[in-house]
This record gives structure tokens, sequence and C-alpha cells, in this order.
């Protein structure tokens, strides 16, 4: 016979513990002043930057329209005119190795002009394309950066005090990749709508690192009615969440099942959101997609140990509650422990191995998933079973109080 564990024991100090650390999340959030918030529920710029310095510019003045377009392995520069049809320069990176070859390679280009800034031994594999700038090349400059190799990385530290003199407002900077990609990402908060503050970015970089030091590689801008649009949508989410899960629950099985499947999912959310809180984690869309994960992976959890506590009420009917309760935990901690540690391994995957975001993302999901279980097993079970104590005790009294009437009616 399987061993049955008597998790019941630990159901009240669970609630002791998870009471004082969603309470001390409380604490963290009033002392802290608040979640770290992301651009996404503020407005403001988001800009992911390079530290490239750059490697030549391009103006063309000939006849038509000229763009440029180049990857790691080419470089093509696509002529257009009225009544023509297009033409296309190529320049593979493995023909043309150098910026010396390649500003001699232009040069059979009418009216493209090529202003060289880097050394010409410069290696064109090393060349990156900016988002700034028009790919249609006319009169004002089009800026090509490069990054070579042995490049020394850029500390965060550096970048976060080149910001600090933009004034007030919450101003965000992560790694991207790796030390030597130089790459980052950096959010401000802009509440005036201004739409300006990407500029006085790149402005505070090149006043610290450098003219032309700094390549964008992607930039958008949030306007803060649409931040606030969001933050209202991302709580009527949750609370719609619940309530869905409520409703599920309810026509599965008995009212306390499902209020205590709600009020787990509800812990895990605010468990993870303390741990957020204390962590200095920032708050942002991909937060809410992760606690989003973490309800759907916690309610799975809940009604798989629910089935079974169900099934063996009628397998073994009589056992008291509590017996029932604690054989069903020990007969599915197993599948717990097998599914979740399975699930973590590849969550600790994406932790390793990715950077910003989808790192917090991982984060967050290894917490939610390790107190998801937690919940299932001394939260969702502690309440139903808090439930049946005080359903018997009520029948209890109601049985004595009907027993006890007729003697004083005798007397």
């Amino acid at each position: 016979m399987k061993k049955i564990i008597p998790f019941s024991k630990y159901f009240f100090p669970a609630a002791v513990f998870s009471t004082a650390f969603i309470l001390l999340g409380v604490v963290g959030y009033f002392v802290r002043g608040g979640f770290n918030l992301g651009v996404d529920f503020q407005g403001g710029h988001i800009q992911e930057i390079q530290f490239a310095p750059t490697a030549f510019s391009l103006t063309y003045s000939g006849r038509g329209n000229a763009s440029i377009s180049f990857d790691r392995n080419r470089l093509d520069i696509v002529i257009t005119a009225s009544g023509i049809e297009p033409v296309t320069h190529s320049f593979p990176f493995a023909t043309y190795r150098s910026l010396s070859d390649l500003s001699t390679a232009f040069s059979s280009i009418e009216g493209l002009h090529f202003s060289l800034s880097a050394s010409p031994d410069t290696q064109t594999i090393w060349l990156i394309q900016s988002a700034e700038g028009n790919p249609q090349l006319g009169s004002v400059p089009f800026v090509v950066h490069f990054l070579a190799p042995n490049s020394p990385p850029i500390a965060i530290e550096d970048v976060r005090s080149s910001l600090a003199g933009l004034g007030t407002g919450t101003i965000a900077v992560q790694n991207l990749g790796v030390p030597q990609d130089r790459r980052f990402m950096i959010r401000i908060e802009d509440r005036e709508r201004e739409g300006r503050r990407g500029a006085e970015i790149i402005n505070a970089l090149e006043g610290r690192f450098g003219q032309g030091a700094v390549a964008i590689t992607r930039s958008d801008y949030v306007d803060p009615r649409f931040s606030r649009q969001l933050t209202d949508q991302a709580g009527l989410l949750m609370f719609l969440t619940l309530l869905l899960i409520l409703a599920y629950a309810s026509i599965r099985f008995k009212p306390q099942f499902a209020t205590g499947a709600v009020l787990a999912i509800a812990h895990d959310a605010l468990f993870t959101m303390a741990c957020i809180i204390w962590i200095g984690m920032e708050f942002n869309t991909t937060t809410i997609a992760a606690l989003l994960t973490i309800v759907g992976y916690s309610i799975n959890d809940t009604i798989v140990v629910f089935d079974r506590m169900r099934e063996n009420r009628k397998l073994y009917p009589d056992d008291i509650f509590i017996d029932v309760l604690n054989r069903s935990l020990s007969e599915t901690l197993k599948r717990t422990i097998i599914t979740t540690v399975t699930t973590l391994v590849a969550v600790l995957a994406l932790f390793i191995f990715t950077r910003g975001s989808m790192r917090d993302f991982a984060l967050a999901l290894m917490i939610g998933m390790t107190v998801g279980v937690y919940s299932t097993i001394f939260i969702a079970t502690g309440f139903v079973n808090y439930w049946d104590i005080q359903v018997t005790k009520r029948a209890k009294k109601k049985l004595l109080g009907g027993i006890q009437t007729p003697s004083k009616a005798s007397n």
C-alpha cells in the first residue's frame, strides 16, 4: 500500500506563512513606491541600442530614387526611376571584404556619395544597420555602423549614469545578449506625450560615448493614454480569468472546491507579485503574460487533485474526509513533482540563455510554478478541509440543538 503523507498537519502553518508573505509584499509595495512599472504601463520610449562606431554614410543625388538594404552577407543599392526597370547593385561581403573595397565599388554608381568615418581596413562583415534614418537615400546622410569582434564591453552602470541627467521619470536599462554585443534596452517615461525623449536618449549617450557611436536597432513609443488603457485591461483580464475559473470549477465540483481553486490561484498571483516587488523586476505586459500562465498551470494541478479526491470518496466511503484528502494528495504527489520538474527544466533553459524581458518572464514562471504546487497541496485543499470542518461543526450543533429541545419542553 502506498504511504499516505499527513499533509493536513501543515495546512495551518502554510496558511500563516502565506498570509505573512503576502502582507510582506504589501509592505514592500509601499516601502519601494509600488511596482517597477515598465513603459508599457507608464507611457514613454523603448529603444534598443548598440554601441557601434560609425563606419560610413551615404547620400544620393543621381537620377531617380536609391534605397539601401543589407544583412550579414551582402549590401544592396537599388536604383528606381520612372520609365525604366529597377537596377540592383549587389555587394557581397565575401567579395568586398573591407570598406576600402566597398568605397571603390560604390564609385561606379552615378550620384552615390560615400563618406568614410572608420579605417579603410574595417571588415564589411562587421557592419550594423541602424533603425534610425530613411533607407531611401537622399541629401540626408544615411549612417551605417560597425562593431569589431574585439570591442570592449560597455558597463551598464556607465549607460545609466549617462542618462541620469534627463530629468525626472523612470529610466530603466537592461542588457541584451552577451556583453560583447554591447546591446541595451532603454525604457524612459514620457508622461507629457511629447514623443521627443528618444532623441534625448541618443544625445545623452553620444555626449558620453562619442558622436555617432550609438546605433538604434529598435525604437517604439507608447502613448500614456494607451498605457492607462492597458493597465485597466490587464486588471479586468485577471478578474475575468478568476471569474471564469470559479464558474468552471463550480460546475465540475462543489462550491467549496471552486472557491478553494480560485483562492489558490489568487494566492499564486499575489505571492508571485510580492516576489516581483522585492526583487525589483520590471512589471510590464510580459509579467502579465507570466501571471496568466501561472494561473493556468496552477488550476490544472488543482483540478487533478480534486478529481482524485472525488474518486477516492467513492472508493473509500467509510473514510473520514481528512483521510481521503491526505490519500489523494499522496497519490498525485509523484505526478505533480514529475510534471513540475519537467516544465521547470524548459523554463530554466529560458532563464539561463535569454536576456531582458524573456529572462524576467522565465524567472516569474519559475517562482509561480513552484508556488502553484505549494498552493495546490496546502492552500486549495486546506480551504476545502476547513470548509468541511465548519459544515461538520454546524451539523453537530444543529443535531445537538434538536436533541435538547424536547427535554426543555418536558421540563
